[in-house]
């Protein structure tokens, strides 16, 4: 089995964990609609990237919608389950 011969010193682990922290965004306003998005990123509230649509909004309305149409149906449609003998 390997084991460490000497210990490993408080500096040598801790230069060795230097890049395991947790790295902040970079959190800017969109120049289009003004809400905040994470920078050189597609902007999720109108979908624009650098003045071009990259996601369609009337496509993400739509389906939207018909999530909420399936939703409203009521979903025992068929048959009912049979009786059970003894």
């Amino acid at each position: 089995m390997a084991v460490p011969k000497r210990k490993i010193s408080r500096t040598n682990r801790d230069k060795r964990r230097t890049h395991d922290g947790i790295k902040l965004l970079n959190i800017t306003e969109c120049p289009r609609c003004h809400s905040k998005k994470i920078a050189h990123h597609v902007c999720i509230a109108c979908g624009y990237y650098k003045n071009s649509e990259i996601i369609s909004q009337e496509k993400d309305k739509k389906a939207k919608e018909k999530a909420k149409e399936k939703a409203s149906q009521p979903e025992s449609k068929g048959k009912e389950p049979a009786e059970v003998k003894k």
